[in-house]
């Protein structure tokens, strides 16, 4: 179906990025056959780095000339194997297009390239007083990779998710044709939005290669609260009832204490408590003191009286930098305290996350392993991880299967979906097929014929 990389499909890629940004068959380090789970490998042909729009026109210029698969990647902390050449060809890491390259504080936006890391992204946007809102846990992700997942994170109960940040894209199509899609303006009706095709879409339509992204003004406070629950049931029902209240957190968090410590054993660091089975972590920011303090008592009041065994204020910045180092660790803590796992990123009503994860307990029960999970109670994203540990490999594959089977069948009967944040990829396309249905998957083929006739662009991801 598709062609090989050749010698000189080589020497024709050298010419375009130059010599030392082209790699070859066993130049490529294996690192590039996975993401960071490493549940799916396959190693590229070539690896070509790219340092511009221009630069990315002209190599899929080529590649679709001479039917060469090409699929793009950024830092590789994917989690469903959305970066992984399943096809080999060609892979294109855009990890060198890391330039900020405008700041409009006017229009409260800011231009981008793809490989620009989102830590970076919040550090800039904080030195200028504005707040890039999309808080994906992990800070080393490009944002071509956030807008390519529609990455979410923690402060999407206030803030939403990336999509909703997202002006405009500069794309390069597979056919090499550069076009800019939306707009930096605030509205816009005009037709089809094949911006917001583009976002979520993982790389399968087109090559994302500038973006406008929308900024809000910096909180000038910002406190969270600790709040332990006696158990898992009483601070999963608390959710729904903070969520009703008239104060909307900027995040709420759900973490178990056997998660917390695998954090404290990762980090080597003390959490503030670890008395407790569970916590809800919750984040207020506003403009001034009155106000966020206004709202953080209300909602401290509402968990005592809901049964809330105490609530810590979390206002210093070592007590700041004790939690949130904590939270943002809980992935790779998981993963270090196993020799392989593998994750279910479900998203399900918030009234049924408490049933969900009990379901999730039987499951480890019944099986004889581990699943821990924590996730964005503010929005009933659920963060599964199953645990090899000593499992044979013959084992692991058949408890995985039956897990993700059970999991993914009960996530749609809660009235769920596959994936809240972390895509589709490779890892999970036979279960959003099954989910969805032929009429759903015929439209997303269409609309990938549409954008890429010869399928070339991140081939066997998400509808095929």
């Amino acid at each position: 179906m598709y062609n090989k990389v050749t010698q000189k499909d080589v020497s024709d890629l050298k010419k375009i990025v130059g010599e030392s940004d082209v790699l070859f068959g066993e130049e490529i380090s294996t690192d590039y056959a996975h993401d960071e789970l490493g549940g799916i490998e396959k190693m590229p042909e070539a690896l070509v780095r790219v340092v511009s729009t221009e630069q990315v026109s002209e190599i899929m210029k080529l590649a679709y000339e001479r039917n060469i698969p090409v699929t793009v990647r950024g830092s590789g902390t994917g989690l469903v194997g959305s970066a992984v050449a399943v096809e080999g060809g060609i892979l294109l890491e855009t990890t060198k297009m890391n330039k900020i390259l405008a700041l409009d504080k006017d229009n409260s936006t800011i231009t981008v390239q793809p490989g620009v890391l989102l830590m970076e992204l919040a550090a800039f946007a904080e030195e200028n007083e504005f707040l890039y809102p999309p808080d994906p846990g992990e800070k080393s992700a490009t944002i071509g990779g956030n807008i390519s997942t529609n990455a979410g994170g923690m402060r999407a109960v206030k803030y939403g998710v990336t999509r909703d940040y997202v002006r405009s894209l500069t794309v390069v199509m597979p056919n090499g044709e550069i076009l800019t899609l939306g707009g930096a303006v605030a509205k816009n009706s005009s037709g089809y939005s094949l911006k917001d095709l583009v976002i979520g879409s993982e790389g399968t339509l087109c090559i994302i290669c500038e973006a406008v992204l929308k900024l809000v003004p910096l909180p000038k406070v910002s406190i969270s609260l600790l709040v332990p629950f006696k158990d898992r049931r009483s601070a999963i029902e608390a959710v729904p009832k903070i969520i009703r209240s008239k104060v909307i957190p900027t995040a709420v968090e759900y973490m178990s204490r056997d998660t917390i410590v695998f954090s404290e054993n990762y980090l080597g660091k003390k959490f503030p408590d670890i008395k407790n089975d569970a916590y809800i972590l919750l984040t207020f920011d506003g403009n001034s003191d009155e106000q966020v303090e206004n709202d953080m008592r209300i909602v401290a009041d509402l968990c005592l009286e809901i049964g809330a065994i105490d609530v810590y204020i979390v206002d210093t910045d070592e007590r700041k930098k004790s939690v949130w180092s904590a939270r943002g660790a809980f992935l790779e803590a998981i993963k270090a305290s196993t020799t392989e796992m593998d994750e279910c990123d479900v998203v399900v009503p918030v009234n049924k996350i408490d049933e969900f994860i009990k379901y999730t307990h039987a499951l480890a029960e019944e099986h004889g392993i581990r699943i821990p999970s924590f996730g964005h109670a503010g929005d009933g994203n659920l963060h599964i991880y199953i645990c090899r540990d000593d499992l044979s490999e013959e084992d692991w594959q058949k408890t995985l299967q039956v897990c993700f089977d059970s999991m993914y069948e009960m996530a749609e009967k809660m009235g769920g979906l596959v994936s809240g944040e972390h895509g589709i990829g490779y890892a999970k396309k036979e279960y959003m097929k099954k989910q969805y249905g032929d009429t759903p998957i015929a439209l997303m083929q269409g609309i990938k014929k549409v954008f890429d006739e010869k399928n070339i662009l991140n081939p066997g991801k998400i509808c095929f």
